[in-house]
């Protein structure tokens, strides 16, 4: 384990095998070996490599938190699971060597990529140094939060982010500004007092957030989304002219369609397809996915290019789009609007009646989308129910692709990707921007078919660079580790359900479970255990396969508008294929795509947060005025301080103090992911119906505290304490009553 331990997180069987001078028989004792380890949850797998759990990998994207007290700079990793690995380890940060390369110095707050190293005989907390190998964002020296004013023309800053609730700063009339009361502001510390609130200043006021509207400013601000384009990159971006027939085959007159959501403005993907007449591919089919050239529009080094690569990605929230690039690249040059000339890069795939990909071949083309269309009115066409547009459509362009996603299906119900049953809400804002209602739209199988035809392109463009020994950025998501298949493993044994234990596993396994219990009331819990089980997607320059979709290769390569990713597959191509002069350049090496798939995936990670967040807030905003009302929901997380509910109507997530939930002690059980009451037996358990009043709500936190109404399962079947109005419950006599918590770490 100290072997494996050194090396960090890059060792196999294989590297064991020659250090330790291991051969034949001894082999099998050591597969063995590992495997107990495992079981026991002292090691770990990822990319088929060992790594001792909450040990640091060789090189990591982490933040500078502070100075210890000799001033030396302090860091954690970014992407670290405290709830399986506890808390994160603390790194010291070493800068790079004086020289024309070392660049600017991090300071607190930055985040920065880290080469780590364990300190030989190190016996304090800090057992690491990281030396600096790419400054990537500065820290934002500023404060955020809602300016409450006074009387006297000054006021507070009550802040948003949950880990300072309860922490405000004193704003003197002559440091308020302009600022009004209900702004988001952001203010700079000036002094700190022994006693009192510390005293901050106004820099800059963002805007009202009297509204919901507005309250998506909160999140893009507080993780320094960049919300404005520079003007070098905005003047690259009028200057554009619209693309030539150079290096393009004219492919105007094939009727592609787009199927997006109604309210979509910028649309990236066409497809069509047609019975594939080759007499040896009976009831085949060719199929063709377009996509938007970008590339064409967006060069490398440019200041369109620094700038898309510093977003990583549009961020999509209720009431506003925060796009990678210009509209007058995302929502006109590169939108594949119907009947207008369009630059697009397209891959044509030969699949079979049983839907397997015979072979493809990509192409830079000029086209011409015959027809917007949304997915429900694609969907009504099939079903019947044709308008004006979906007419004159159905027979030659809807009908063959409807057929060809029949045959496409047979092959992914073979490959058998992970199934899991996990309803998505949206919410649906008024006019004047306050929640109308959250919805859990229909899935049709418009949805599913440019899902599936999606898929396909991505595969085939992997491919394609892979034959053609082009670097690429893949999209990767690595099976479960060992230790959270031990937990799930222990987990469904309550349920009296066996998961084998095998060293390969596959999304199938987990399809069987979820079969199981389909329709049952344990289907939601299983579905969420299983989730929490699953690893984290991600960008990678290395290749371990997409255990999600059962895929060996894939890359993200159908929405070059949205997502940097894919524009990195699309100059690959446009290299690897000879098809201008706009590729990826000859110079990109291994290690620089590297950090770019460290870099957009830390950008995914954060739009995802700047997504969740600001629907926690919406809501919160929503249910503010109904505090005292009960509501049905199920418990959605469990933790030792408490649980989370999510409400039937709403999908709004709240908080449970384990305090809150009467006089016994509640034991934090990890395997039936439950709290018990130690003298009653009470269960509460993850996926449980409950019924809960509303207690609390703080709209700018985006938090929610209920108080349980209804009563839990018991462990042994005997209700020793039956719920009273008292609710008079047994606590340990050496615990304290412990009073209500502010809140709980999301999940």
């Amino acid at each position: 384990m100290a072997f494996i331990a050194a090396q960090g997180g890059d060792v196999g069987k294989r590297e064991i095998s020659r250090a330790f001078g291991l051969d034949g028989g001894d082999r099998i004792a050591l597969k063995e070996l590992l495997r107990e380890l495992a079981d026991e949850g002292l090691l770990g797998r990822k990319r088929r490599k060992l790594h001792v759990p909450g040990a640091l990998p060789a090189v990591v994207m982490a933040e500078v938190i502070e100075r210890d007290e000799d001033g030396e700079l302090i860091a954690t990793p970014i992407d670290w699971d405290e709830e399986e690995h506890g808390e994160p380890p603390r790194i010291l940060v070493r800068l790079a060597r004086r020289g024309r390369t070392a660049g600017p110095a991090p300071t607190i707050g930055d985040r920065v990529l880290l080469k780590t190293e364990e300190i030989p005989e190190a016996d304090g907390l800090i057992r690491h140094n990281g030396r600096v190998l790419k400054l990537i964002e500065k820290a934002r020296a500023l404060t955020l939060g809602i300016f409450r004013k006074d009387a006297q023309g000054g006021g507070r800053l009550v802040p948003i982010d949950k880990r300072n609730m309860g922490r405000e700063f004193a704003i003197p009339p002559d440091f308020a500004g302009d600022a009004q009361e209900g702004d988001l502001v952001s203010v700079e510390v000036v002094r700190h007092h022994a006693y009192g609130l510390p005293t901050a200043r106004v820099k800059e006021r963002l805007g009202s957030v009297a509204t919901e509207k507005a309250i998506s400013l909160i999140a893009i601000h507080a993780h320094a989304i960049p919300s404005v384009f520079r003007r070098e990159a905005l003047a690259e971006a009028e200057a554009a002219k619209p693309a030539t027939m150079a290096h393009r085959e004219d492919w105007r007159d094939l009727p592609l369609v787009t199927i997006d959501p109604p309210d979509a403005k910028d649309h990236d993907d066409a497809v069509h397809a047609v019975p594939d007449l080759d007499p040896d591919n009976e009831g085949g089919f060719v199929l063709t996915v377009a996509i938007a050239d970008v590339a064409a529009y967006v060069r490398p080094g440019t200041a369109l290019d620094r700038e898309a690569l510093v977003r990583g990605n549009s961020v999509y929230f209720p009431d506003r789009v925060v796009p990678m690039l210009p509209e007058r690249i995302s929502n006109d040059l590169c939108s594949l609007r119907p009947l207008e000339d369009r630059p697009a890069i397209a891959v044509r795939m030969v699949v079979g009646a049983n839907g397997r990909k015979k072979r493809h071949s990509f192409h830079r083309i000029m086209m011409r989308s015959a027809a917007k269309l949304a997915y429900a009115q694609a969907q009504a066409a099939i079903d019947g129910r044709t308008d004006e547009t979906t007419d004159p459509l159905l027979d030659g362009v809807l009908c063959p692709l409807w057929a060809a996603y029949a045959a496409v299906k047979k092959a992914r119900d073979a490959r058998a990707p992970l199934e899991l049953d996990l309803p998505e809400r949206k919410i649906l804002l008024k006019a004047d921007g306050t929640v109308d209602k959250v919805i859990v739209p229909e899935r049709l199988d418009a949805h599913k078919l440019i899902e599936e035809f999606m898929i396909l392109a991505n595969v085939a463009a992997a491919e394609t660079l892979e034959e053609k020994r082009t670097p690429l950025v893949y999209r990767v998501h690595d099976q479960p580790s060992l230790e959270k298949m031990s937990g799930l493993r222990e987990f469904l044994q309550t349920l009296d359900i066996k998961l084998p234990k095998t060293e390969t596993v596959r999304p199938a396994q987990f399809n069987d479970i979820l079969a199981r219990v389909e329709g049952s009331e344990m289907a939601p819990l299983v579905n969420q255990v299983i989730l929490r089980s699953q690893a984290q997607a991600e960008y990678a320059q290395e290749n371990y396969g997409h255990f999600g979709l059962h895929l060996r290769r894939y890359a993200h390569f159908t929405s070059p508008i949205r997502r940097y990713a894919d524009l990195i597959v699309h100059r690959a191509l446009v290299r690897a294929l000879d098809l201008g002069r706009d590729g990826l350049p000859e110079t990109v090496t291994p290690e620089q795509l590297a950090e770019i798939a460290a870099r957009i995936s830390a950008s995914e990670r954060r739009a995802m947060s700047a997504e969740r967040e600001t629907i926690d807030r919406l809501i919160a905003h929503h249910m503010a005025e109904q505090i005292g009302a009960t509501f049905r929901g199920r418990i959605s997380g469990v933790t030792k301080s408490g649980l989370f509910v999510a409400l039937d109507d709403t999908g709004a997530d709240g908080f449970i103090p384990a305090a809150t939930l009467g006089m016994d002690y509640y034991r934090y059980d990890e395997a039936r992911h439950a709290l018990i009451g130690d003298q009653s037996g009470e269960m509460h358990r993850l996926g449980d119906r409950v019924e809960v009043k509303l207690v609390e709500a703080a709209p700018v936190a985006g938090a929610l505290r209920f108080e349980l109404i209804s009563e839990g399962s018991y462990v042994t079947g005997d209700k020793r304490r039956p719920r009273g109005p008292g609710r008079n419950r047994f606590r340990r006599p050496d615990e304290r009553p412990r009073g209500p918590a502010r809140g709980g770490k999301r999940r």
